[in-house]
């Protein structure tokens, strides 16, 4: 489905559905090639309009964005379940269908998007990560246990997935760029998670910043730091920031 400019307000490219997962696609205009593809991750509860700022500043700055919708999430299909980064790595070739070339595709996930972005980095072949206030996998299994969920999933299968993740094992093993970023002030994920997957850290170009208040979903949308990510994406994929 194809849409355009409704008032001068930048549109997705595309609005579709691929394997079950709806997904919003964003070109640059102009018919220019994309520098790169960015795959946008939301958290537990959320959907993709929620990242639509992203997806428009991203855009802005020249790259394809595509943000979908998890399962059990907005208007995707099923239940999220032990196949949740197997779901990452399939939107990630599909991005990947939009690109001109060998053009890499970086992955970009807030809280629960951030910790399925880090593990699946390996499967989806990214070329580098962001995490934003990445949720632990223990805080998502406690979640799992409350019974208070606000999305529809496999409890049994999701937490099968997470206890045998290990966010730390996979940042020492990532061959590509990782940006953490975490508000001080995050009430949900505390920042000492973040400082503790920074030492894990060993590739050059990754780093930890550790922004002073804030809130669990206030880096996602403030604009500075969303410039931020975009610089870390283009620095890394060897396009001059402007």
């Amino acid at each position: 489905m194809r849409r355009r400019r409704i008032l001068n307000v930048p549109m997705p490219a595309e609005l579709d559905v691929h394997g079950g997962l709806s997904y919003s696609l964003w070109l640059p205009d102009g018919g220019n090639v994309p520098h790169g593809g960015i795959l946008i991750l939301h958290g537990a509860g959320s959907c993709k309009e929620s990242h639509h700022d992203f997806a428009r500043a991203a855009r802005a700055a020249g790259f394809a964005a595509l943000a979908f919708d998890q399962r059990g999430h907005g208007a995707s299909e099923g239940v999220l379940d032990d196949f949740a980064l197997e779901d990452v790595a399939m939107m990630a070739e599909l991005l990947r269908t939009r690109l001109s070339g060998d053009r890499p595709v970086v992955l970009r996930g807030s809280s629960m998007g951030g910790l399925f972005a880090i593990l699946a980095a390996p499967l989806a072949n990214a070329g580098a990560v962001v995490a934003i206030c990445p949720a632990s996998a223990s805080g998502l299994r406690r979640l799992l246990s409350s019974q208070e969920l606000s999305f529809k999933a496999d409890v049994p299968k999701l937490d099968a997935l997470l206890a045998k993740s290990d966010a730390g094992a996979t940042v020492a093993a990532l061959e590509v760029p990782l940006l953490l970023l975490h508000a001080e002030g995050d009430e949900q994920v505390p920042v000492e998670h973040s400082r503790e997957l920074a030492q894990q850290m060993n590739i050059t170009r990754s780093r930890l910043i550790a922004v002073p208040g804030g809130h669990h979903r206030s880096i996602q949308h403030d604009g500075e730091l969303q410039a931020v990510s975009l610089r870390f994406i283009e620095q890394v994929v060897g396009v001059k920031w402007r």
